[in-house]
């Protein structure tokens, strides 16, 4: 799913009014889809007390068509609409919802009244996604007032909460307190990406009237939103004639003295993830331990032997030694099978060039390492890091972190919607590039997906672990144990959390 700057928005909503959808229906099509959600969340909608706060643009029009619908179907228990401009104001599309509405005989305040504040659902239909800077005057007064005059009331957002800012993830001033968002037809930067994306609630896209491809014909519109139907294809069942030789052999050079847990974890998290055969090459006096840890494992002494291998895992637990860094280079360099970098791998600089498919999962601290920046740059400017440093080094960049952020050689960048804080425990990340190289073996033909189904799977695998464990408890080695239900919940085969 595409994610777009408000810019972008409007360019694509003017391509859609322009091929022939007028921009009155768009604005009906995004009330009806505002009431379908009340509908479905809120059910019976007939038992609730409603106030729309409406604004004199194009989101006060949409609260003015939502206004309507629910006034003229008679869906709630009590209705209550405040403009926060005068009628003369409005424009366009909002001006004639206003009229619409008006000839209805629905009462329009410009006022809270004091039965308002009975209200148990309020729609914020105040400001847009085109608005920049802090909310201001009677915008700002309103936007107070939800947050603080209707205790226990549900906020629903329409497109986004007055107050944020839909191109950044940090926002300036008050902004609604939302349960729920309902944006259209894309998702915006500011909702996908922290802080933003814990401000909206729960975010529902829904389609107005824009067709898919549109958006996806656009090559300048390079940012997008993993969705759980993106991997069903490679989730489907096996054929009955798979075998281990089937699906890919992973070597993983990983572990040292004192961290052989970790070359366990990225040797079993390929396996795990569906690999048929997985060697470990570490040194020889872990490689004990770690078949103690996973039988399942074949293990070898470093440096490895890659022939007939087809993927390799690279710096878990491997250590900063001469002779690991020495490793590591040749590998990255002169090896021809794809190759996942992770921790003691992305140490040594600059990682070498060349057209073969590597994938560094840095967390902040080492993407600045790795750049020269401080962390606090990176964190400040995720999905640009990664991307410059994607184009720069012709390289995938995996930036972990909240909303993992995936960079692609060709400009693309994919946001990641799962995960959770519980996975902040040593060891996540082992899990992580040992699944990467476990879904580029059993799918070479479409790294691409294979690389975003990993990072996801990872995420939904820690928050299905968190739901049962709880948030404080939750261990690396769990992700491996949550990791089979993700896989039935991302493929529709069962319901999950």
């Amino acid at each position: 799913m595409k994610v777009l700057t408000a810019d972008q928005m409007r360019e694509v909503d003017r391509r859609t009014i322009e091929a022939g959808v007028p921009s009155l229906v768009l604005m009906e099509n995004a009330g009806l889809r505002v009431v379908e959600f009340l509908q479905e969340r809120f059910a019976p909608l007939r038992n609730h007390r409603v106030a729309v706060f409406c604004g004199k643009g194009n989101n006060g029009g949409d609260g003015l068509a939502i206004a309507r619908q629910l006034y003229m179907r008679r869906m709630v228990a009590a209705l209550y609409v405040v403009l926060a401009c005068d009628p003369s104001e409005l424009r366009g599309d909002a001006a004639a919802n206003y009229q619409m509405l008006s000839f209805l005989g629905c009462p329009v305040h410009l006022e809270v009244t004091p039965e308002m504040h009975a209200a148990t659902i309020v729609i914020d239909a105040l400001l847009g996604t085109g608005v920049r800077g802090a909310a201001a005057g009677r915008i700002a007064e309103l936007i107070h007032e939800i947050n603080t005059g209707f205790p226990g009331a549900e906020v629903v957002a329409v497109d986004i909460p007055s107050g944020l800012s839909s191109d950044q993830p940090e926002s300036e001033g008050e902004w609604v307190r939302a349960g729920y968002t309902v944006t259209f037809t894309a998702p915006k930067i500011g909702q996908v990406l922290p802080p933003g994306c814990d401000r909206v609630g729960q975010l529902r896209v829904a389609a107005i009237g824009t067709p898919p491809r549109l958006m996806e014909d656009d090559d300048r519109l390079w940012l997008s939103v993993s969705e759980p139907e993106d991997f069903q294809t490679l989730l489907a069942r096996r054929q009955p004639g798979g075998h281990k030789g089937t699906y890919g052999h992973v070597l993983a050079v990983a572990g040292s003295f004192g961290k052989t847990g970790a070359a366990a974890m990225c040797g079993l998290a390929a396996l795990r993830a569906g690999a048929g055969l997985v060697t470990v090459a570490s040194a020889v006096e872990a490689i004990p331990v770690i078949a103690g840890h996973a039988p399942e494992l074949m293990t070898e002494p470093l440096p490895g032997n890659a022939d007939g291998k087809d993927v390799i895992a690279i710096g878990p637990g491997l250590g900063r030694s001469e002779e690991a860094q020495a490793l590591v280079r040749r590998v990255v360099s002169e090896y021809p099978q794809p190759v996942v970098i992770d921790a003691d791998a992305l140490w040594p600089m600059p990682l070498a060039g060349g057209d073969r498919l590597r994938v560094l999962t840095p967390h902040p601290g080492e993407m600045a390492r790795l750049t020269g920046k401080f962390t606090m740059e990176i964190q400040a400017g995720r999905v640009e890091a990664a991307r410059e440093y994607a184009l720069q080094h012709h390289a995938v960049v995996v930036l972990k972190g909240q909303r993992t952020v995936i960079a692609f050689p060709s400009g693309k960048v994919w946001i990641n919607p799962t995960g959770t804080p519980a996975m902040g425990k040593g060891g996540s990340g082992d899990i992580l590039t040992g699944m990467l190289a476990g879904f580029l073996a059993q799918f070479p033909r479409d790294p691409e997906t294979a690389i975003r189904a990993a990072v996801y799977l990872h995420g939904l695998a820690g928050e299905l672990a968190a739901a049962r464990l709880g948030d404080k408890c939750v261990l690396a080695t769990d992700l491996l144990e949550f990791l089979p239900e993700a896989i039935r919940v991302c493929a529709g085969l069962s319901h999950g959390i």
